[in-house]
């Protein structure tokens, strides 16, 4: 039976789910129009997120069996964009085009708030025991370390003009949306063992 919190968190994880699908969409665009390979992995964070999030409003409802299945499919799903990131990152060798340092450090910008204000929304519930939103949350609050270090890149490449704070920022968004893909997995496996407690 469904309770007033229980409901509230829904809404909320839905939300979260929304705006991080939203700026996925704004993010990819702006990483394509200016050839950043830092703002395309952290686009792809934010596709990653979303998904998460999505599973995470459903898996409140749903049975271990079905949440075991869905996140394992999901982690599989996940690595996927690696390719992708290969390919941003061979093409930035291949036209080795510093991005246009305003529009990477404000859609850093832009990022930084979308992650911030979902870690606010989502800090409500992160001391729920076992809670999948702590992990939202968790996931919230360092992505938001990652869009000051793409702001950090646009400053830099304004200053020294270089493919390289945009590429070393890139790689480091693209090792973490790898880690993310094994923890999906670990718990999706530990979640089908029946050792992964409800939110």
């Amino acid at each position: 039976m469904s309770t007033p919190a229980s409901s509230a968190l829904r809404n909320v994880i839905g939300l979260v789910a929304l705006l991080n699908f939203a700026y996925f969409g704004i993010e990819f665009t702006v990483a394509l129009a200016i050839g950043s390979v830092s703002l395309f992995a952290d686009s792809v964070d934010f596709l990653e997120d979303a998904a998460v999030n999505l599973l995470i409003f459903m898996a409140l409802a749903w049975s271990a069996k079905q949440r075991a299945r869905v996140g394992m499919a999901l982690s599989g799903i996940l690595l996927l964009p690696a390719l992708a990131m290969l390919w941003a990152l061979w093409s930035k060798f291949n036209v080795p085009v510093p991005p246009e340092p305003l529009s990477l450090s404000v859609t850093g910008l832009g990022a930084l708030v979308v992650n911030l204000s979902c870690a606010f929304m989502l800090s409500h519930y992160r001391h729920h025991s076992g809670s999948l939103s702590k992990a939202a949350f968790l996931s919230a609050r360092n992505d938001a370390l990652a869009n000051v270090a793409i702001i950090a890149a646009g400053l830099l490449t304004a200053l020294h003009p270089s493919i390289w704070p945009d590429v070393v920022v890139g790689l480091g968004i693209a090792y973490m949306n790898a880690d993310a893909a094994k923890e999906v997995w670990m718990a999706a496996r530990e979640e089908q063992r029946g050792g992964t407690p409800h939110a």
